[in-house]
């Protein structure tokens, strides 16, 4: 199948965005003449037009042209100051909508943005209808649009911004070059002074390039001219960059009325996950991070996201956890509104899962769950992935810096470290406590210390256990001797001395670092 890309382009923006943002009137009468509206910033010391609304533009006002002269054009106009922050917000909001038509979408330009539609345009009967479904859609949400669509990201945006067809057809096709060729140097994406080198050499179309011999060309004006002429001719790749990247897995439904309730939310969810788990036992995988998108009839997107703490395609425990999920939001925190029409769940991480027959009656195969990780997932699903921790062992040797708090469903961190055989104290302090001690030979173990305003008598003694600083680290820490110690009423210490005496310390101090059960 070709690789099909649709440009939507909404050269109105900053504009619209103001006007979205305007109160409704309440009546007809309170609505007076549109005298438009430009948004303004200081460019080089002056205020000059940044955006112009198509009424503004209608009456002669264009980006760059004074504020002075624009009100001697318009003198009612509307004037803004241009917010660059509020337009990219807005338009990463427009590149998260158009994910309903394809999961591969991007933004391309401050203006603009492009979806990877292959495979994806017969779901709304084709190319054209496509097409009309975007500019309908951000249409509604007030925001003018064009959009096109060619084999080609540069194509695609050069006939929305200045071609008359909206639909290419591909480079092999015989109608691809004249409707290439007839579209201005500007489609090319050059800057001013190019465009203007080209425009004085006799050129103000692609095909005066395209007839042109490429050595002489790329001699005056640099070999970028020729690169863009290529990828808007479909000579390269020109991959777009997706703002999310692509899922292993989707599954989708649309709906022709809003569901706005829990209960139809959650009677949708059931039959997409069951979908999803056969997408996932088809490739032999289990889905680890699972992400529900549910797209409202207003434009607005909504992102729930659950994980798990193995892989898993069991339909019915993704549904639960996205079920724990949704009873936490309620309607109001999902802020249903008029309803979602499309609702997608896609699988952003999964890792093999080879298929197991645990006997041959399915009565007596065991569910092969672990409590503690379901328990886990429920927590995570209901609070917050990063609400719920665990321990994983870290890289090194120090006690405190030995193990990490990780959310529970993510993955053990690379360590190559075996602590199987070491003794570790059930409690551990955050910080080693400073204690006296009192030994019967300088460098010995200690027969009594005081800690906390207590003396203790120690019975047992057994160590050291050595654990040398990380020199590569560049720290200052000493060598640490760690002891377990019992005292006579049969409490058990971890202590450790700080120092070697003679190489690193003249006098060692001693620490309790935590308490055995």
């Amino acid at each position: 199948m070709p690789t099909r890309y649709l440009s939507a382009f909404l050269p109105l923006l900053p504009t619209d965005r103001v006007r979205r943002a305007a109160p409704r009137p309440s009546s007809p009468l309170e609505t007076g003449p549109d005298d438009g509206l430009v948004a303004v910033a200081a460019v080089k010391g002056a205020q000059r037009l940044t955006a112009a609304c198509a009424v503004a533009a209608a009456r002669g006002l264009r980006p760059g042209l004074a504020l002075a002269d624009a009100r001697a054009l318009c003198p009612a106009v509307r004037v803004v100051e241009a917010d660059p922050d509020a337009d990219a917000a807005l338009m990463a909001a427009v590149v998260d909508w158009c994910r309903r038509f394809t999961p591969l979408s991007a933004p391309d330009g401050p203006d603009g943005a492009v979806l990877d539609i292959g495979g994806a345009a017969h779901l709304f009967g084709g190319e054209a209808g496509l097409v009309e479904a975007v500019e309908a859609g951000l249409r509604r949400q007030g925001l003018a649009c064009r959009a096109a669509v060619a084999s080609t990201p540069e194509a695609a945006w050069a006939l929305a911004r200045f071609g008359t067809d909206k639909i290419a057809p591909t480079p092999v096709e015989p109608g691809f070059e004249p409707l290439i060729s007839a579209l201005p140097l500007a489609a090319l994406r050059l800057d001013g002074d190019t465009v203007a080198g080209l425009a004085r050499a006799g050129l103000a179309r692609v095909g005066d390039l395209l007839s042109r011999p490429r050595a002489p060309i790329a001699a005056r004006f640099g070999a970028p001219v020729l690169a863009r002429l290529d990828g808007l001719m479909g000579r390269g790749s020109s991959p777009i960059g997706p703002r999310f990247p692509a899922p292993r897995c989707v599954a989708e439904r649309r709906f022709s009325g809003g569901l706005a309730r829990i209960e139809q939310i959650e009677a949708a969810l059931l039959p997409l996950c069951r979908h999803l788990c056969a997408s996932l036992a088809r490739r032999g995988e289990g889905a680890r991070r699972v992400a529900a998108s549910f797209f409202r009839v207003d434009g607005a997107l909504k992102h729930l996201q659950i994980g798990t703490s193995r892989p898993t395609r069991d339909p019915e425990a993704l549904f639960g956890l996205f079920r724990e999920r949704l009873a936490a939001l309620g309607e109001d925190g999902l802020d249903t509104g008029y309803g979602f029409d499309l609702i997608r769940l896609a699988v952003t991480d999964s890792e093999p899962l080879d298929a197991r027959q645990d006997g041959l009656d399915p009565e007596d195969a065991p569910a092969g769950s672990d409590a503690a990780t379901d328990l886990a997932d429920r927590l995570g699903a209901r609070l917050g992935l990063r609400r719920v921790l665990r321990l994983a062992a870290r890289d090194s040797h120090v006690p405190e810096c030995a193990v990490v708090a990780l959310p529970a469903v993510s993955r053990d961190p690379a360590s190559g470290r075996d602590d199987a055989d070491l003794c570790r104290p059930i409690r551990l302090f955050d910080r080693p406590e400073p204690i006296e001690t009192i030994a019967t030979v300088p460098d010995g173990p200690p027969v009594r210390f005081r800690w906390r305003r207590a003396f203790h008598d120690i019975a047992a003694i057994e160590g050291p256990e050595r654990i040398a600083p990380e020199w590569w680290t560049g720290g200052a820490e000493l060598t640490r001797d760690y002891f377990r110690a019992e005292d006579r009423d049969g409490r058990r210490f971890w202590l450790y001395r700080e120092g070697l005496v003679g190489p690193e310390t003249d006098g060692p101090r001693w620490f309790v670092h935590g308490l055995f059960a």
